[in-house]
């Protein structure tokens, strides 16, 4: 499935407004979008709203995309906005994936719109994800990659949507964020970042809609 062009989800709906009209802060500079497809959804969304920055050139989007395929795509549909740095790459390491029996243990303890999928299908979903990652030679935590090439300690905001299964070690990569959006609340993928930062006191939630597909919400850190 990785080598295919998916259409986007988040398109021309609350959550996709929610991403542009944050974007648009002129305090926040660094931008990481984790699983950005092939750009159409909420990369869209993002430089639609950076592009009418009088301060654009100051802007720095890192869009992270395992697929090559959908990366092809993305690097083509914006490579004359200066401001976005597509990578090729997986967010965390091999080692940062979790093994089956966690994957079992929430699916058989926590109820969310993961369940709607028979157990056995979701564990082939995490073993093909496992399987493109080493066979694409990205046994490595992209995350914390850009954050030492670029010299950047905290991102300004991250959108988290990446895989199914690397949303709470992508959190710990990304933790201390100004803005940090996360996707799919309700299934394995920021199940567990949505709980802890919802309990973390020194983040306050900006917007939580849990009927949107599978859920999204925005929290801010507090200063």
């Amino acid at each position: 499935m990785l080598n295919e062009i998916i259409e986007p989800e988040i398109k021309h709906d609350q959550f996709y407004d929610a991403l542009k009209m944050i974007a648009e802060k002129q305090q926040l500079k660094t931008f990481l979008e984790i699983g950005s497809s092939s750009g159409a959804g909420s990369t869209e969304a993002f430089v639609s709203a950076i592009r009418q920055r009088p301060d654009r050139d100051e802007v720095r989007l890192f869009c992270m995309e395992v697929s090559r395929e959908r990366y092809a795509k993305l690097a083509a549909t914006y490579a004359d906005d200066k401001f976005v740095i597509c990578n090729n790459f997986s967010s965390v390491s091999l080692a940062e994936f979790p093994a089956p029996e966690e994957v079992i243990q929430f699916y058989n303890s926590v109820l969310t719109n993961l369940n709607r999928a028979p157990l056995a299908v979701v564990l082939h979903w995490l073993q093909q994800d496992i399987d493109y990652v080493r066979s694409a030679g990205f046994d490595f935590n992209g995350i914390e990659r850009i954050k030492r090439e670029h010299q950047i300690n905290n991102f300004d905001m991250v959108l988290i949507d990446g895989s199914e299964f690397t949303g709470e070690r992508e959190f710990y990569s990304i933790s201390g964020a100004r803005v940090i959006a996360l996707d799919d609340i309700n299934t394995l993928k920021c199940f567990n970042v949505h709980q802890m930062l919802k309990n973390n006191s020194s983040y306050q939630m900006l917007f939580e809609n849990m009927n949107l597909r599978n859920g999204f919400s925005f929290f801010e850190r507090k200063f």
